[in-house]
């Protein structure tokens, strides 16, 4: 008996191990894009994760979505190691309902939200997401509204990591815009209050994802990004390289690293970089 119920819960994980289906992880890749899981994959250490509320479904029963039930409902959650240091990390799932926030995947979130917190460990989110999901109307608003106390609570508690890694409206930048860190992908992710379409109905204004939201105007002219890179593995390896600079709460210092560079060296360049005359102008930058 205890071996079919083993065999069963396994059987349970590798289905929502697969998200929304192989057609959808392969359109995902299609796109030069990693899965939810993948993403976390490369970002933890190897065997670190720790996943929670793995069968988590929605609660929804408006326009024929009892139907349509998927295990994790559109995000990974857990904790791992990076570099052995613990943090927490949510990753959102393209495959399953577009990564659309419900009650219960906004639910999923504070959960890990308030964990971080209390462990007094960094929260990572992979965003992939297309907002809230319109199903659930006012329900979703109000999981993002759980979302954002959180992530007040947590400023200057924790470091609080975002990296956008698809097209991401709504919500999905509300929150990460009030993050200490914002990194993005090239040519992949965008971060806008709402999309083009939406735009040019209201204003009649024609304007492209990249020029409304791409990492080229938030890294370059908007300065809400702190990090622009060319792929989803270049992300995720800067993100680790980061984690290795913070201190993992405000109750710890940051971490200490031996320098080959000695103190009291002479910077002569130091010296002309202000010109001696104020009326002569120079590069701020």
């Amino acid at each position: 008996m205890t071996q079919v119920i083993l065999e069963e819960l396994e059987r349970r994980r590798a289905a929502a191990r697969l998200g929304g289906g192989e057609a959808r992880i392969a359109s995902q890749h299609a796109k030069g894009k990693l899965t939810a899981r993948e993403r976390i994959d490369v970002l933890l250490d190897e065997g670190s994760f720790e996943e929670t509320d793995m069968f988590v479904e929605h609660r929804s029963h408006d326009f024929g979505m009892e139907k349509q039930r998927i295990p994790g409902d559109g995000v990974v959650t857990g904790r791992g190691t990076i570099n052995g240091r613990l943090v927490f990390v949510f990753s959102k799932d393209f495959t399953v309902f577009g990564g659309s926030l419900s009650g219960a995947h906004a639910a999923k979130i504070v959960k890990l939200q308030k964990m971080a917190l209390t462990a007094g460990a960094p929260i990572i989110g992979l965003f992939d997401a297309g907002g809230a999901r319109i199903q659930e109307g006012v329900e979703s608003l109000a999981g993002y509204a759980d979302i954002f106390l959180q992530n007040t609570l947590a400023s200057g508690v924790i470091p609080q990591i975002s990296v956008i890694m698809g097209p991401c409206a709504g919500g999905d930048v509300y929150s990460p815009a009030i993050t200490d860190f914002i990194f993005m992908v090239k040519d992949t992710s965008y971060m806008y209050v709402t999309g083009p379409d939406v735009v040019k109905t209201v204003t009649n204004e024609v304007v492209t994802h990249e020029d409304l939201g791409g990492a080229r105007v938030h890294a370059g002219k908007s300065g809400v990004a702190d990090g622009a890179f060319e792929n989803d593995l270049e992300a995720l390896s800067e993100v680790r390289r980061l984690i290795g600079f913070l201190p993992l709460s405000n109750r710890e210092k940051p971490p200490v690293r031996e320098s080959y560079d000695e103190a009291d060296r002479d910077e002569a360049s130091l010296d002309t970089l202000v010109p001696a005359n104020p009326n002569q102008p120079y590069d701020m930058k």
